[in-house]
């Protein structure tokens, strides 16, 4: 049976859904606190907290100054690339970031410009949001795994007055240079930023640019601290970019009020976290899981956050989650199933958990990509704590479902994520907008209006938002996700219901992927689809046909196609195989069956469909595919 905790507030929403969030918002510092919880007649489905104003930044620092716990550590940066830890206290974070906001206002950065922040896990990065909050300006973080041209598309869709940037990020047993990337960006960009603010590290110096690169530590001690701006509480706060099925990028924007609503809610709703305990979420700041709980929810929350560069296994070995969680009194750690799935391929009797003391984790949660269940059995029966699986989206900034620790925890149930969240009316629709009874798999949808904290729109895109995620099911958002709701109200994800695929926890594009593969001079045509990876979830295979007359090797085409990808999209896309094919399955229509392809690749029977143009293709694919071994990247 649930937790009556949580029973108890479903049926609070229900019952009133304003009511519940109005007080819900009483948790957050305004200047002007909204006297209406939501409008249904702005934006594409309406805005929550229409006619209050407030500061994110304010609220997650300066408050708690006041409150008289400026002393207490609210950042701990631990990395083992850098062989550095180092702690930051409320007032210390709030007087740096402060000065930052200051180094930013004098480069030009007024409420609502831009600021792309291109950097890897240091400090001065989430100091470089927090400092973007605080100016009323508009951060969008970029991944620093990105190459230059998946950079230069952002910069051009976001068009920021400035950008912050590093000299390099850490890899184990190299330093990665991102000025020269940054660099290629804006060259290809047609937006150009009036100034770059570079963190020179120590393991690489960057070259600067004269009169557009300044020095970010220089910039920050010469600068006078900024106070606060007051916003709206519908002005973004940010724009994260996610894969899209077009070559525009898809700028998901976040909101201010509601955002800072919901996640302050969640940190107690979700995670059973109270002020001044520590809170690891073992993630980068450039994807969703960063900005929320690295950075922002802890902070809002008055809770202490880990930030962490390294990895989970070789930096040094596969001991190092547990021995952060040790160090720091970790209570909570919210991770991505690849990274318990490295660390057992490592270490299958954690062994090197015996050199830590964990008595103080109590909760494991998983997101990022559905958990399968050997993993989440192994986990749960070597930590001997409750190993939560939850479902949320970039879009959504937090969980759909989850396993609610502040309201009495229900037992996890391996497989699924968890329960909806108060605010988000879950169900499975058919193709036609049924809903289908429980049991069945269909179309994972949430009735409108959306909770606060999800996305009201995509970045100067309200059209694209429309077709995205509201035009096929009038009424709902359209999640994306296939899946199921069983007897007891748990919600299984099975997958993607697009060109999207989750490799280990990042979405990406396979339309992106295939546009890479088709510039080649031999290629025809191409498909990418996700198959299975026993430690990623998913990755890419692309699958190519060369052009009539194209006198080259197979596996010479296949290395190149590989390289290519890297320089166009990134390591992060992990693309390292590709085969050279006679040709596709397609429909009589000439559509490529990319699904017949995966099954295939994944060694599921795959019939072939009535509109197939040759059942025979489906033959000459399996042989293709038997025996798949990888094209390694050099």
């Amino acid at each position: 049976m649930p937790a009556q905790g949580y029973v108890a507030a479903i049926a609070d929403w229900r019952r009133d859904p304003q009511a519940f969030w109005m007080e819900a918002a009483r948790g957050i510092d305004w200047i002007r606190p909204p006297e209406r919880a939501f409008d249904p007649a702005l934006g594409v489905y309406g805005q929550w907290f229409p006619d209050g104003r407030l500061n994110t930044c304010f609220n997650a620092l300066d408050r708690h100054v006041a409150a008289g716990r400026g002393a207490q550590d609210a950042l701990i940066w631990d990395s083992p690339m850098a062989g550095t830890i180092k702690r930051f206290s409320y007032a210390a974070l709030r007087d740096r970031t402060a000065r930052v906001a200051g180094a930013l206002a004098g480069l030009g950065v007024r409420r609502g410009d831009r600021v792309v922040i291109y950097m890897p896990m240091v400090p001065e990065a989430a100091i470089a949001m927090l400092a973007c909050a605080r100016l009323g300006a508009i951060h969008s973080v970029v991944f620093g795994g990105f190459a230059a041209a998946e950079l230069a598309k952002r910069i051009e869709d976001a068009a920021p007055r400035v950008m912050v940037s590093a000299s390099c990020g850490l890899e184990p047993g190299r330093a990665v240079a991102y000025k020269p990337l940054l660099d290629a960006a804006i060259a290809m960009s047609a937006h150009k930023p009036q100034a770059c603010l570079i963190l020179q590290r120590p393991q690489v110096a960057a070259s600067m640019v004269a009169g557009r690169d300044h020095d970010f530590a220089a910039a920050e001690a010469a600068a006078a601290p900024h106070d606060p701006v007051a916003v709206a509480a519908t002005d973004p706060l940010y724009i994260l970019y996610t894969s899209g099925t077009t070559g525009r990028p898809k700028g998901v924007v976040r909101d201010t009020g509601g955002h800072a609503v919901a996640l302050h809610n969640s940190m107690r709703m979700i995670y059973g976290m109270r002020p001044g305990e520590v809170f690891w979420a073992a993630s980068d700041v450039g994807w969703v899981v960063g900005h929320s709980y690295i950075v922002y929810a802890p902070l809002l929350a008055g809770c202490t956050s880990v930030m962490y560069e390294g990895k989970p296994v070789g930096t040094p070995d596969a001991g190092a989650f547990w021995r952060v969680c040790a160090e720091h009194g970790v209570r909570a750690l919210f991770t991505a199933p690849t990274a318990l799935r490295a660390i057992r391929q490592q270490d299958p009797e954690a062994r090197l958990l015996g050199d830590h003391d964990l008595s103080g984790l109590e909760t494991l949660f998983l997101a990022g990509e559905r958990c399968d269940p050997p993993t989440a059995i192994w986990a749960a029966d070597k930590l001997r704590i409750p190993v939560v699986d939850h479902w949320w989206q970039t879009e959504t900034g937090w969980a759909i479902t989850a396993g609610f620790k502040g309201l009495g925890l229900f037992p996890p149930k391996p497989g699924t994520g968890g329960r909806p969240s108060p605010g988000y009316d879950v169900q499975v629709l058919d193709d036609d907008g049924r809903v289908l009874p429980r049991g069945a798999t269909g179309n994972l949808c949430v009735r409108l209006p959306l909770p606060p904290g999800c996305a009201p729109t995509l970045w100067q895109n309200e059209a694209g938002y429309r077709t995205a995620y509201l035009a096929d099911f009038p009424g709902w958002y359209r999640t994306g996700d296939a899946g199921s709701i069983d007897a007891d109200g748990d919600v299984s994800v099975m997958g993607r219901t697009d060109d999207i695929i989750n490799v280990a926890g990042h979405r990406l594009s396979t339309g992106a992927m295939e546009e890479v593969l088709a510039a080649h001079p031999d290629v025809a045509e191409c498909a990418v689809v996700g198959v299975k990876d026993a430690l990623k979830g998913q990755v890419p295979l692309g699958l190519v046909v060369l052009k009539a007359g194209a006198q080259r090797i197979a596996r010479e085409v296949a290395e190149e196609l590989v390289a290519l990808v890297r320089d166009r999209i990134g390591p992060v896309a992990a693309f390292r195989e590709a085969r050279v094919v006679a040709r596709l399955p397609k429909t009589r229509s000439g559509k490529i069956l990319r699904a017949s392809i995966r099954r295939i690749a994944d060694g599921e029977p795959a019939a072939a469909p009535a509109t197939i143009d040759d059942p025979a293709i489906l033959e000459e694919i399996g042989a293709a595919l038997g025996g798949r071994s990888s094209v390694r990247e050099s």
